[in-house]
């Protein structure tokens, strides 16, 4: 979408997306250069700019001159000496109620983008954020089978240790628990192996400390 951004807009030369997670931090992805990512930097250390401004306030943001525009102090002249950007353009991205995060467009020229500039970006805007939120939500739904999955195989070891060794519902998640921090293995995957062989890994799967004193025989 970026890419295409700096195809069909007109005055643009970088684009990026400044992408809001899931406890509020604020990252670039998929910039078209290193510029773009300059420039953002300032803006999330700064705490200032039109992208962080469209995240925050749901509106579009435009800077004819960075060099000249007093709304962003800390950012604009900075932004403008540092990365050669003079005019920014920005869009929120969002999907109903949720902000998913900003579009930025950026120009190395003075009153870079127009009205029709201002138009086809916010077309853009609107298919970004849809790909967003359906990305989004693919992801989740993968992460909540992996989860599912792993807590049923869980499940089903932790039956197999109280049937072979007569234990309760909590010495068995507990037995599970000390053979992953023992053999230094994830949970999900003892269980597998529990599931496999019908019984704990061998303690031998994981290397014992180098023993001292004399060798078997010697002496």
């Amino acid at each position: 979408m970026t890419k295409t951004a700096v195809d069909v807009v007109e005055g643009c030369d970088h684009a990026a997306i400044s992408l809001v997670h899931r406890h509020g931090k604020v990252t670039t992805v998929a910039p078209t250069h290193e510029v773009a990512v300059q420039v953002d930097a300032i803006q999330y250390e700064t705490g200032q700019g039109p992208c962080v401004d469209s995240i925050a306030e749901h509106e579009v943001y435009l800077s004819d001159d960075l060099a000249v525009d007093s709304r962003w102090p800390r950012f604009s002249r900075r932004a403008a000496e540092e990365t050669g950007v003079r005019s920014i353009l920005t869009f929120r991205l969002f999907v109903d109620d949720g902000t998913l995060g900003a579009l930025n467009l950026y120009s190395r020229s003075v009153g870079a983008f127009d009205h029709q500039a201002r138009e086809v970006g916010a077309l853009l805007a609107a298919h970004a954020a849809i790909a967003m939120d359906a990305a989004q939500a693919h992801l989740h739904a993968a992460q909540l089978d992996e989860a599912l999955l792993s807590n049923r195989r869980i499940g089903i070891a932790m039956g197999i240790l109280m049937v072979t060794r007569h234990l309760t519902e909590d010495q068995a998640f507990a037995l599970l628990k000390q053979a992953s921090q023992y053999l230094n293995v994830k949970l999900r995957n003892v269980a597998g192996a529990i599931i496999e062989a019908g019984e704990l890994p061998s303690s031998r799967a994981r290397p014992g400390p180098a023993r001292s004193g004399t060798e078997p025989g010697s002496g």
